[in-house]
């Protein structure tokens, strides 16, 4: 089913864009094209792709505003950002922005491709599961999410969510009052395919505390359980 996939491929070098076509093409996704940032967003509405293959440095907009406009917006779709500079820096902005996922050039077509596939199996798991079709909205505390939509909102403000962010924080919220061990989250939330640095789990609880709670260094909604894992507090515990 995956290779039936919407790919849109945004790189403004022919040399890298022509071959990356032609494989993902022969591996049976269908592709679109864009050559620089405004037209990589035209095609993000158009299109609807299932994912986004985005170069970091293009004409126009960058990649980095690119991923930002469209999380801002709210699209959900995800992102894998092409860089070739491998710098720490420019990882850790483009995950910042909302990128789901980054690959250094040069890259191997088997890599690309692993990569697309578990960034596709991750967006599946967004969908939500029949057991949780009766909870359409889940809420606790301030925080409130829209399984359906993909949305979330702290009070009657709109959060601005990367599609990871958004499964963490569900992943959390539905288990809320029970501890989830680190190892269970990056598979629950990364795939048990995950072969990153784990500590990527830590980056994103950041930021998610930095979003949804008043006090990010006195969180009171995602809870550290040291040496464990994470848990979200009970509506209960919020009333204490």
């Amino acid at each position: 089913m995956q290779e039936q996939a919407h790919i849109l491929v945004v790189d403004d070098d022919e040399m890298i864009l022509d071959p990356l076509v032609y494989g993902l093409e022969k591996e049976g996704f269908r592709v679109s094209v864009a050559m620089d940032g405004d037209e990589a967003l035209r095609a993000v509405v158009d299109k609807k792709p299932d994912i986004v293959l985005l170069d970091v440095m293009l004409p126009k907009r960058s990649g980095m505003e690119v991923v930002k406009v469209m999380r801002l917006q709210g699209m959900t779709t995800p992102v894998i950002m092409l860089t070739a500079r491998g710098q720490e820096m420019d990882k850790v902005m483009g995950l910042e922005m909302g990128a789901d996922d980054y690959v250094v050039k040069p890259f191997s077509m088997r890599e690309i491709l692993a990569r697309i596939r578990a960034a596709l199996r991750r967006q599946a798991m967004l969908a939500p599961s029949a057991a949780e079709s009766s909870r359409d909205i889940v809420r606790i505390g301030d925080i409130t999410l829209d399984l359906r939509r993909t949305t979330a909102l702290k009070g009657d403000t709109p959060l601005s969510l990367s599609p990871r962010e958004f499964q963490l924080l569900k992943t959390l919220m539905l288990n809320a009052g029970t501890t989830l061990p680190r190892q269970e989250l990056l598979d629950r939330v990364w795939g048990e395919e995950w072969v990153g640095d784990t500590r990527t789990l830590d980056v994103h609880i950041h930021w998610l505390r930095e979003k949804i709670e008043d006090n990010p260094k006195t969180p009171k909604y995602i809870i550290t359980i040291r040496g464990v894992g994470y848990r979200f507090a009970e509506e209960e515990e919020l009333q204490k």
